[in-house]
């Protein structure tokens, strides 16, 4: 799933050289396919502003690095969908509530700028739960309440930011919550198929009623672990504009990786390309 230069031109970026401007600067995405999404659109848009630049990718594991080698500009995705330290053991996967890896917190402390992002994942049951066992303090469990296993992690992810990432030198984002589409009657489509064929996004006269159904249980947990931090993380609040683009998804047009209609991720060109306005936004005026 890395971007592929065939669709770069596609991409357009406004606005001031971002590249001179964040110079010998390393920018990290930390999170999931979501977080995916919007690491490839960024790339994709930063390169049509600079389309001869030369440029390199690496790929390891869980990790791919795109560099702009002129102005030695890194922008890195980091596969991370939890955030706490999920550990394999002899008795399955174990995913800890109050630890955050080594490897991580490493390569969190070498980055300039900081995006993170943590939720689809979290709601995953069955085969597709990415974790056997939950450790919460001195207890292990199978399982819990998914809501109060993501508010200790991402207070678990709060603390050691502020406890460890230098704000004098380092930016640091929390993406919100992404929303998914999944039920066409939500939006007053009773004969739709999820996501699919849909071709314009909601429309105004439905958006207050459309928000009533759709908040996101998560999105009231960011919003409170940011606000009670010290230190200035900012959160990219995305999470109504995106409510509204049911057509965004690629649907039926899938990749291979996911199986079904994928009313989650978004197309690229698209949504994330606005997501990324916003952060570019931020990051302009962070580096004037």
């Amino acid at each position: 799933m890395n971007p592929r230069i065939s669709h770069i031109y596609s991409c357009r970026f406004s606005g001031k050289d971002l590249l001179e401007r964040m110079r010998n600067k390393r920018i990290t995405f930390i999170g999931d396919s979501i977080s995916l999404n919007q690491w490839q659109s960024f790339i994709c848009m930063l390169h049509s502003h600079h389309p001869h630049a030369a440029f390199t990718q690496d790929n390891g594991h869980g990790f791919t690095q795109f560099t702009f080698l002129n102005h030695n500009v890194s922008v890195g995705f980091s596969w991370n969908a939890l955030l706490v330290e999920k550990e394999s053991t002899s008795y399955g996967m174990v995913l800890n509530l109050g630890s955050i890896s080594d490897f991580d917190a490493n390569m969190w402390r070498h980055s300039d700028v900081l995006i993170f992002n943590s939720w689809l994942w979290w709601l995953h049951s069955g085969s597709h739960r990415p974790w056997d066992f939950i450790v919460d303090g001195d207890d292990l469990q199978k399982d819990m309440d998914r809501l109060v296993a993501y508010e200790k992690a991402l207070s678990t992810w709060a603390h050691w930011v502020q406890n460890n990432i230098d704000f004098d030198k380092t930016l640091v984002f929390f993406r919100g919550d992404s929303p998914r589409h999944p039920n066409a009657s939500e939006w007053g489509n009773n004969d739709g198929k999820q996501c699919s064929e849909e071709r314009e996004p909601i429309e105004v006269r439905e958006v207050n009623e459309y928000r009533e159904l759709k908040k996101p249980a998560g999105e009231g947990i960011v919003e409170r672990i940011v606000r009670k931090m010290r230190k200035p993380v900012r959160l990219l609040d995305i999470t109504r504009l995106s409510e509204l683009r049911k057509d965004g998804h690629p649907g039926a047009y899938a990749s291979s990786h996911h199986q079904g209609m994928d009313c989650s991720h978004w197309c690229v060109p698209g949504v994330p390309d606005t997501w990324n306005h916003l952060f570019y936004a931020e990051l302009i005026r962070a580096y004037v």
